[in-house]
């Protein structure tokens, strides 16, 4: 398990860039529930330094896991986690994450980061698509759309564990699609799942000896503040603000999906 090591020796040069990128990770991820997750990749290999794309995947995973943790307590407190969803999202999630990391470790990693570029650019489409999507006040999980939460749930935990990211900006519009709640309760409601699928994630790679403890520790370290700054913005913005938002970040994720595409080929 610590073999991870030896691929990505973490220097004392590398301490201010990786609590850089998980500030910078941990912000985005308070303030819309995803989106930053899918920036820890590219942020480890090309910022921090880290080599092996798969170590990468694997750090990541359990650092926006815990990342996602800190979030989630401060949505708690606010009461916009909606526990009944979920609770049938997150474990077919898991399960779905379980079997997406088996399939990522599987994958030549050069190869794994193109694909990942080509998600970047479809999550960026589909945040401007639905940037002003605010869902329905009192919409939540019942007897007629728990099949539906679980499918969701199933098909974004591959997703996350194939490409090793915590999912947010797949579980917000997939819990909105399936429940119709409004953002703000499918934004803390998306942290349950993203810790869970992290979780799950970062546990496989673990096993391969594909997780760097103690670099996920300082981006862990910077994420948390990160969160909690981004989860009281959160509350603050507006819809202008939060459609704006999501325009903004599009376009940071179509910058960095090109970059990706230009330094694998």
């Amino acid at each position: 398990m610590l073999t991870a090591f030896a691929h990505t020796p973490f220097a004392s040069a590398s301490l201010g860039p990786a609590l850089a990128s998980g500030s910078l990770v941990g912000l985005v991820l308070g303030l819309i529930g995803g989106g930053g997750s899918i920036l820890a990749v590219p942020l480890l290999i090309y910022f921090v330094g880290v080599r092996n794309p798969h170590v990468a995947i694997g750090t990541s995973a359990f650092a926006v896991a815990v990342n996602a943790l800190a979030g989630l307590f401060t949505h708690a407190r606010e009461h916009t986690v909606k526990w009944r969803c979920a609770g049938f999202f997150a474990p077919a999630g898991m399960l779905g994450a379980a079997l997406g990391a088996q399939l990522g470790k599987a994958m030549d990693g050069q190869r794994l980061l193109l694909l990942f570029a080509g998600l970047m650019v479809l999550i960026g489409i589909a945040m401007i698509r639905g940037r002003h999507d605010e869902g329905i006040p009192g919409a939540a999980c019942n007897r007629d759309n728990v099949w539906k939460v679980g499918l969701f749930g199933l098909c974004t935990g591959g997703l996350s564990g194939f490409f090793g990211i915590g999912g947010g900006f797949l579980i917000v519009p997939a819990l909105m699609a399936a429940t119709h709640m409004p953002v703000l309760n499918a934004v803390g409601t998306s942290l349950v799942a993203v810790a869970a699928f992290g979780v799950t994630t970062s546990v496989s790679y673990a096993f391969s000896g594909l997780v760097d403890w103690s670099l996920a520790g300082w981006f862990i370290a910077g994420g948390i503040a990160g969160c909690l700054i981004g989860t009281r913005l959160a509350r603050q913005l507006g819809k202008g603000s939060g459609a704006t938002l999501k325009l903004v970040f599009a376009g940071l994720i179509f910058v960095v999906a090109g970059y990706i595409v230009f330094k694998t080929l």
